[in-house]
């Protein structure tokens, strides 16, 4: 690349020296304005030069521009470790795993849609007066005047469009615009009543401090030495609904001294209720639920908007009616209300549809037409969240940006894929610049710029191997992507079963009932394969085996009634189920690789058996980096200590005391076979077989991770921070080696995250699985997986109401050869490129 002139803006990004995680020093430059690509195994670095120099120094300057008094209410990231970072614009990412938007957020909310149609219901709506009667649609809205009823003479201010959000004025009173309420649970209360008061029946008063609330029922006439069970009905109302009156009671001190005191009586609902309002974490909030069942809200009927906002309608539809529709009903039908206003309204009509309309048309084109507009946001799945993101993104019509892009293709069927390039040249064409990290070679081949980082994982990659363009890196000597750009690998490289023999190890029949979008489907699975079930996002694929397969073999294992979608379940061989999802492992920080694989206990077991423990007193539990007395004093053990530095906000850092080992200093005096306990956790695992070959479960658990893939996770690594590719196969190292010959695993998208050379690592695990006598399936829009099925399953032909049947079954040929098949003329291509 040629040096710009002196008076020309910047044509790359240079980076100097970056030693982020695993990154080795590197130097690198990144054209602007362009598309780059960042390609390379898992674990390899490439998310650490996007996010942790990128992402991180370009948000960290724009920042840092910002007044001190805007800079102390922002997060902001720390300065990525690197010696010199040139020419970076202002960053925004768009994460693999954005955030859990709030109860209160909906797709309609997410995407602005929703801003639109309110004002279309503002604006254009035909509204009631105040006794009730309906005023057709006006100019005079818009002119901000007010109407006068033609039927009774009342005159009123028209309602302006914060009346029909759900989060301000519009909020139905009663569940204040949720769309559910949260009940206490009476049954829950007294979940043994066999059990008698003062064995502790009622559940709420020994979880919430009010232990003495037994004596005070008892003064009030309750039996409390009698099982629940037996009380009459006038006991149990006081213990459920009893007055808040004093008593006096006596209650011992520690010394065993009686005192008379007065208590205020709590009766059980009122103690859940106190413990609802005064809970200040989740934690609190999550012992709380177990009292509490959640029901869409009688008053509002679960639409959040109360019965003002519901009562003006728009081609007699209420504004609840309208968010009920699909993107695909609602680009419809707008149009079509527009054409039928009012001549004077008509171009008022035609401004606000135009807007809604261009929002739309790019959700469309992101494969979310099958979405409603009041589908709770926590309810999408990552990668549909990340292209709300991602069209937000655009339509702010920023330039000059550097849009930093995590695994952007993440749950997009190939069909989806050019809505996505579309998107990111639209980014482009404004002025912008886009990094990507992704692994789908339908993508990477439409990238302006290669950068790729490895070789391998951990201490193994951090280095560049290759830059250029998609022609230079498909040639390079040391590109391990190269090859699958330029077709070169076989896509197919797992023995598959033949077609005649299918169903010889059995088969599981599924027959089930209309349940969202997905029709009554009739399905026979063949038992000891691996199966793909595949399709659009939103045509059914998590229905049919996520809400009725699973539950209905769940159900039939156990021979308790079948759920109401599934019709008949016939289970074949299968007597377990192991549903392998991708959330992330461990709840917090203090769990890592060594613990959640099973490994600590033995090597702190093995530690204190050395001769220098043994003569200082130690036992196993002095090695807990929780609660030992050799964990780091300075950050309790959790590897990392959190920086006050006044006006800025807080910073996490790896702990200075124990360099993020968790260990005090002093741990490392206790060597065995010349490595401390700490030295060996911040070892790879496939370094730390070296290291354990007498402890026979730890280098069997070890070899089991390295099989799996994860050779390159260090033992101390926390858990939380892991993909959900990887995630989804730690949870798998303790079934490898089992017999599965009843075993069902099924995978939601076990791909996500994966270079196609890291998805022939986890075929040869899936392949495992089927060899122990497993039925293996994986819901996937990874070619490269799909083309190596036995069998697959093909949903569709859309998503939403255009889905929700069974297209295609068969070999990967079969699907090749049929033209009903989305999937299978994109899978025709990929094999015949590969």
């Amino acid at each position: 690349m040629a040096e710009a002139d002196a008076n020309e803006p910047p044509e790359r990004i240079r980076v100097r020296g970056a030693r982020v995680h695993n990154l080795q020093g590197i130097d690198v430059e990144i054209p602007l304005r362009k598309l780059v690509a960042i390609a390379g195994v898992s674990g390899s670095g490439k998310s650490s030069l996007a996010l942790g120099v990128l992402y991180a120094e370009g948000s960290r300057r724009y920042l840092g521009a910002l007044s001190t008094y805007t800079r102390r209410r922002l997060a902001q990231a720390p300065r990525a470790d690197v010696d010199t970072v040139e020419h970076v614009p202002a960053a925004l990412a768009l994460r693999q795993r954005p955030g859990v938007p709030s109860v209160r957020s909906t797709f309609g909310t997410s995407t602005e849609l929703l801003n639109y149609l309110r004002l279309m219901y503002s604006r254009l709506g035909a509204h009631l007066c105040p006794n009730g009667h309906r005023q057709e649609p006006t100019i005079d809205v818009a002119l901000n005047m007010d109407l006068t009823c033609p039927v009774c003479g009342s005159v009123f201010y028209p309602p302006g469009a914060e009346t029909f959000a759900f989060n301000s004025d519009g909020a139905c009173p009663r569940c204040e615009g949720t769309g559910v309420v949260r009940e206490v649970d009476e049954d829950a209360l007294v979940p043994d009543p066999s059990k008698t008061i003062d064995q502790g029946a009622v559940a709420p008063w020994s979880m919430f401090g009010l232990s003495v609330m037994p004596q005070v029922a008892a003064e009030l006439g309750v039996r409390t030495d009698v099982p629940y069970a037996e009380l009459d009905a006038t006991e149990r109302e006081t213990v459920m609904h009893g007055p808040e009156v004093k008593r006096q009671i006596r209650v011992p001190s520690k010394s065993g001294k009686l005192f008379d005191l007065n208590f205020t009586y709590r009766n059980a609902r009122q103690a859940v209720e106190e413990a609802v309002r005064n809970a200040a974490s989740e934690q609190g909030l999550n012992r709380v639920n177990r009292f509490l069942s959640v029901q869409t809200c009688p008053d509002c009927g679960g639409t959040r908007l109360s019965e003002a906002a519901r009562s003006t309608t728009v081609d007699d539809l209420n504004l609840a009616e309208a968010t009920a529709k699909t993107l695909s009903d609602l680009t419809e039908w707008v149009p079509k209300v527009v054409d039928s206003l009012p001549p004077d309204m008509a171009r008022m009509g035609r401004e606000i549809s135009a807007q809604l309309m261009v929002i739309a048309e790019r959700l469309t084109g992101l494969g979310l037409s099958y979405l409603s507009l009041d589908r709770a946001s926590s309810t999408l799945s990552t990668g549909e969240r990340q292209r709300v993101q991602l069209a937000r993104a655009v339509r702010n019509e920023t330039t000059g940006v550097l849009y930093v892009l995590d695994e952007p293709s993440i749950g997009l069927h190939p069909t989806n894929v050019d809505g996505l390039l579309t998107v990111m040249r639209d980014l482009l064409a404004d002025g912008n610049s886009v990094v990507l990290v992704d692994h789908d070679v339908q993508i990477l081949r439409e990238a302006d710029w290669f950068i790729e980082i490895g070789p391998g994982s951990g201490s193994q990659g951090g280095r560049v191997l290759a830059t250029g363009d998609a022609e230079q890196i498909a040639a390079h000597p040391d590109s391990l992507i190269g090859p699958f750009l330029a077709g070169r690998e076989s896509a197919a490289v797992r023995s598959r079963a033949d077609a005649d023999a299918m169903f010889d190890l059995g088969r599981i029949s599924l027959s089930t009932r209309p349940l969202h979008t997905v029709h009554g489907l009739d399905l026979e699975l063949p038992a000891g394969r691996l199966i793909a079930v595949t399709g659009v996002s939103g045509s059914g694929k998590t229905t049919l085996v996520l809400e009725s397969l699973i539950p209905g073999l769940r159900a039939r294992i156990a021979d308790t009634p079948l759920p109401r979608q599934v019709a008949d379940l016939g289970p074949g061989p299968v007597t377990r189920v192991n549903a392998v999802d991708s959330s992330p492992v461990g709840a917090n920080v203090r769990s890592t690789v060594a613990t959640y694989s099973g490994i600590l206990d033995e090597l702190r077991r093995a530690w204190a058996a050395t001769p220098a423990a043994k003569a200082d007193g130690l036992g196993a539990g002095d090695f807990s980096y929780n609660t030992g007395s050799l964990r780091c004093p300075r950050c309790q053990g959790t590897g990392e200590v959190s920086l006050d530095v006044q006006f800025l906000p807080d910073v996490d850092i790896v702990c200075p005391e124990c360099d993020g080992t968790r260990f005090a200093p002093e741990a490392d005096r206790y060597e065995r076979e010349g490595v401390s306990l700490p030295q060996l956790l911040k070892l790879t695992a496939t370094q730390a077989l070296d290291r354990v070959g007498d402890l026979r479960r730890v280098r069997s658990k070890l070899q089991t991770l390295v099989d799996l893939g994860l050779g390159y996770l260090t033992l101390g690594e926390a858990t939380p921070a892991l993909s959900g590719g990887e995630a989804q196969r730690l949870k798998l190292a303790s079934e490898l080696g089992r017999d599965q010959s009843a075993t069902l695993f099924v995978f939601d998208e076990p791909s996500i995250g994966l270079h196609p050379l890291d998805v022939r690592t986890l075929l040869k695990v899936l392949q495992r699985l089927v060899d122990n006598g497993a039925t293996v399936l994986v819901i996937e829009h990874d070619l490269d997986l799909i083309a190596n099925a036995d069998y697959i399953v093909d949903m569709g032909p859309g998503g939403g109401a255009d889905g929700g049947t069974i297209v295609a079954t068969g070999t990967p040929d079969d699907l090749r050869g049929d033209q009903r098949s989305l999937t299978g003329r994109y899978l025709d291509r990929h094999l015949d490129y590969g």
